[in-house]
């Protein structure tokens, strides 16, 4: 019985695998921004600035430094803006 009822939800846990609902899982963005900063990072040394997907709940760009750490950052914010500007002109 017990063999029996241990097939029973194996077999429902890989039918739940296949089902679209479980696919669309996949579609969840990889990196989001929940928290930000409320300090400027100094240009020379931010080594990038990535801008979040739009699936996430939040706008954000995560800029990486030359240690490197990574911080998220309001995108709407002037400094924010002029560091996106020069890094898509190099």
């Amino acid at each position: 019985m017990r063999a029996s009822s241990l097939c029973l939800v194996f077999g429902l846990v890989l039918l739940m695998a296949w089902t679209p609902e479980a696919q669309l899982a996949a579609a969840v963005p990889e990196r989001c921004c929940f928290n930000f900063v409320d300090f400027q990072i100094p240009t020379e040394k931010i080594v990038s600035a990535l801008k979040t997907d739009s699936k996430c709940p939040a706008p954000g760009i995560v800029v990486t430094t030359k240690k490197p750490l990574e911080f998220c950052v309001k995108p709407d914010e002037e400094w924010v803006k002029k560091v996106m500007n020069n890094l898509e002109t190099v």
